[in-house]
């Protein structure tokens, strides 16, 4: 029996949407190339935070089902396509999942049937990318014999306000009865629906909010820079400035940025503007700021580490939350790594502490992980902050024996440095 819903791509977006979809009843099935994945969702197992065991063993029971063969794609109502769009190793758009996902569903596409795109890229990749393939492939033509849309996600890891339901859902489609088909499946499971003027709106609607968090998180970090080498506590200066109850959204300073979506998103946006002879200059002074934070915090590491232990060789740092985002179990992107590799490279003795975390490596090493914490921080000479889990309590880490770095302005203590 045909599904009505495939979900192409079933990490942190794709397996959400289908497990929304599931609750709404609506008939899903899960595409994935990796058969890891399959595997272990087949068996009940989830691989994405935010989604658990139980929810997935749940969506089985009713009848949801991951595959990596297309064939599940034959008789489709709507194909929604959640396929990572990351960066190439010149650090440009990297569409090619989203190109081979296109080309699988043009092998099965037939008349009537919803695809949409909810994967990240910038303007034009629905109509000029995406549209072109399902045509070729398939003989069929968007608008007419098919409807095409794009709408972005809007995950937030490990937010638990916020979720598919009831954050609002823009809506974009080729053609006017494009977007009132994505309209009619998305009201089955969303409570708000935003309809864009059209694919491209809605494709820099998605880069423009990232992009927003990325300068502004620049801007923080630019001004603790500042603060730091004049002597003004950059944590005060948010503090106050953040009881302005109009024209003013707090954002704090960190280590860098990390995850899927800030990192990434801004540099689809860059690149597509450079291509167009429009140069962005505030994403490339946001850019070369935030490049500059792990090194930063590797360099006030290391004049803690003189301090402590007299010179950085041999000295033994444990680095706290390795994570992009506290309590999300997620490395994508961490600046974690970077700043790991600047201690190493400086010889130090360098191990982490993350409940979320099984196993880190760093340029292929892995790290040792310390499981007690308190005993972790005993043996250390420099401990740092990175990421404020709910398990670091400000007090407890404020007491260490050892200096602690702290990049996220939690802990008091007379042995804590504040980035």
């Amino acid at each position: 029996m045909a599904a009505e819903l495939v979900v192409m791509g079933l990490g942190h977006v794709g397996l959400p949407l289908s497990r929304a979809a599931v609750s709404a009843g609506v008939a899903t099935a899960g595409y994935d190339v990796s058969g890891t994945v399959v595997k272990g969702l087949s068996e009940g197992r989830s691989h994405v935070g935010g989604v658990c065991d139980a929810e997935v063993a749940a969506m089985l029971d009713v009848g949801f089902r991951a595959t990596d063969d297309p064939a599940v794609l034959e008789g489709a109502q709507t194909v929604v396509i959640c396929v990572p769009t990351g960066l190439t190793a010149e650090g440009l758009p990297d569409l090619s999942a989203v190109e081979a996902a296109a080309e699988a569903v043009a092998a099965w596409l037939h008349p009537g049937m919803l695809v949409v795109l909810e994967s990240t890229s910038y303007p034009g990749t629905t109509e000029d990318v995406v549209r072109p393939l399902l045509e070729r492939g398939s003989g069929l033509r968007a608008g007419e014999d098919f409807h095409l849309a794009f709408s972005p996600q809007r995950i937030d890891p490990g937010n638990t306000t916020w979720n598919i339901h009831n954050t609002p859902k823009i809506v974009s489609g080729c053609t006017a009865l494009c977007a009132k088909y994505a309209v009619a499946f998305y009201s089955r499971f969303v409570d708000q629906i935003v309809v864009a003027r059209g694919t491209r709106e809605a494709e820099m609607a998605k880069l423009l909010e990232n992009t927003y968090r990325y300068v502004n998180i620049a801007l923080v970090d630019e001004v603790a820079l500042f603060c730091h080498e004049t002597g003004i506590d950059i944590w005060d200066v948010l503090h106050c400035a953040a009881s302005k109850p109009f024209g003013f959204a707090p954002f704090s300073p960190g280590p860098g940025v990390g995850g899927h979506c800030i990192p990434v998103d801004p540099r689809y946006l860059a690149a597509r503007a450079e291509s167009q002879g429009f140069p962005f200059r505030m994403l490339a002074a946001a850019q070369d700021v935030l490049s500059r934070m792990p090194g930063h915090v590797v360099d006030r590491a290391l004049t803690l580490l003189t301090e402590a232990h007299g010179r950085p060789e041999g000295a033994r740092v444990l680095l706290l939350g390795v994570t992009y985002k506290p309590d999300v179990a997620d490395v994508r992107e961490t600046p974690a790594r970077r700043i790991a590799a600047g201690l190493l490279a400086a010889g130090a003795d360098v191990r982490y502490h993350d409940p979320y975390v099984a196993e880190f490596t760093v340029d292929g090493r892995t790290l040792p992980r310390a499981v007690d914490l308190q005993d972790a921080m005993d043996h250390a000479d420099v401990a740092i902050l990175l990421q404020d889990h709910a398990c670091y309590a400000s007090q407890a880490l404020g007491r260490a024996r050892c200096a602690l770095l702290d990049t996220r302005g939690k802990a008091v203590g007379s042995r804590v440095t504040l980035l």
